[in-house]
């Protein structure tokens, strides 16, 4: 029976990036990936352009993974958004930066990351062996045993590295979660991430396309609020979407209400103040016309008008006191009832996983099972959109590897 020193579970951005790393003439790295091919997922993300990380100062990095940020602080101190972009383009992947501060490769495209990846391991001598599902992982005295469908081997370390449960099309279907339980380890509760929200009774339905930036979404449940964003905003055919609304999905329940201020500025006393004034001045112009020019786009501004039960051919100062509040009401925190967050098929990671408490954060070595190490998705860790979930994956690669090549020897 085949022994290694190290056997990687999962072929993506985090077990290849570990492979990587760990690989040496002390180790001996194999890497099992049940897909007949590495990094399906990684080649949609960002539909398929790869924002690998963000820029700014690592610290900056912290809020953005909601209330695990500080778990992921010793991984993201030890390798940076700036020791990545050197990795890429230290080997030949220039990178570029965007508009609010996505990073992603010149080409803007996936597979050039994906096959940098593939090429860094082969130069290590990294074992890939893809077409292999992980059935069993049985703790050993001095290691572990792996069965697959086809084969089983030993080994002195084991990091699993499956992703999350999300875009399942793409061979993430929970697996890492099963095999971490049966190794004594504790999942939270899993449910889909950075996804599109369903509106009940959704009146915008055929607005869909419109898309807003910078504008203020604020969480209500049970009468009170609970969370606010800043953010870009999609009217989709069945409710929203947009950076705004994907971030904040972690925190959503159906059964929320989510109030949306369609003027940017994020101050709503403000927004309820420059409506009025606009409303106030303009005399015999349409109301609709006042209201494109806020801006707004037209076919909002008509619906906002017919849901206020005003006549689009109205003028302002035909306006009644009511329909005023009305439209003001509308325009800086227009409410929809969540009827459900978008499923996994759609999310683009998954909330939940293995308990952050059962882990090392300095090592991401379990604290349960000596020589096992939980990284990337498998996680319970969301990232904000704009690459923060990537660079936590190949973070939490790095320092497991590193582990595995100081803290011990194979054997």
């Amino acid at each position: 029976m085949e022994q290694q020193a190290v056997v990687i579970i999962g072929g993506g951005p985090a077990g290849l990036f570990c492979a990587i790393q760990a690989a040496g003439k002390d180790h001996e790295v194999m890497l099992l990936e049940k897909n007949s091919s590495c990094g399906r997922k990684l080649l949609i993300t960002g539909s398929g352009q790869c924002n690998i990380t963000h820029e700014g100062d690592i610290a900056e990095f912290f809020p953005h993974y909601g209330d695990h940020g500080l778990f992921l602080r010793p991984a993201l101190r030890q390798f940076t958004n700036g020791d990545l972009m050197a990795f890429f383009e230290e080997r030949g992947l220039p990178l570029t930066v965007e508009t609010g501060g996505k990073i992603f490769p010149r080409t803007k495209r996936s597979s050039d990351v994906l096959s940098l990846l593939l090429s860094e391991c082969d130069r290590r001598g990294v074992q890939l062996t893809c077409g292999q599902t992980v059935k069993k992982v049985i703790r050993e005295e001095k290691g572990f045993f792996i069965e697959t469908g086809m084969t089983s081997c030993r080994a002195d370390a084991v990091v699993i590295a499956t992703g999350g449960a999300s875009y399942p099309a793409t061979g993430s279907t929970g697996d890492g979660y099963r095999i971490a339980r049966e190794l004594g380890h504790t999942v939270t509760e899993i449910s889909p991430a950075l996804t599109p929200v369903i509106v009940q009774d959704y009146p915008l339905g055929d607005l869909a396309g419109l898309s807003f930036e910078n504008i203020s979404i604020s969480l209500f449940r049970d009468g009170k609020r609970v969370h606010k964003v800043s953010g870009d905003l999609l009217l989709t055919h069945t409710g929203l979407s947009g950076p705004g609304v994907l971030d904040l999905s972690r925190f959503i329940l159906p059964g929320d209400v989510l109030n949306v201020s369609f003027l940017p500025g994020g101050d709503l006393e403000a927004i309820r103040k420059q409506v009025t004034e606009a409303l106030a001045i303009s005399g015999k112009r349409r109301v609709k016309t006042i209201l494109t020019h806020l801006p707004l786009p037209e076919r909002l501004a008509k619906r906002i008008i017919e849901l206020a039960g005003v006549s689009p051919d109205l003028s302002c100062s035909q306006l009644t006191r009511q329909a005023r509040q009305e439209i003001i009401a509308h325009l800086s925190g227009f409410p929809l009832p969540v009827l459900r967050l978008g499923g996994f098929e759609e999310a683009m990671v998954t909330r939940g996983g293995v308990a952050l408490s059962e882990i090392d954060p300095k090592t991401m070595e379990s604290r349960l099972v000596h020589r096992l190490y939980c990284i990337g998705e498998v996680l319970d860790i969301d990232g904000d959109t704009g690459g923060y979930n990537l660079q936590a994956a190949f973070s939490t690669g790095m320092i497991a590897a590193r582990s595995i090549g100081a803290r011990w020897r194979p054997g």
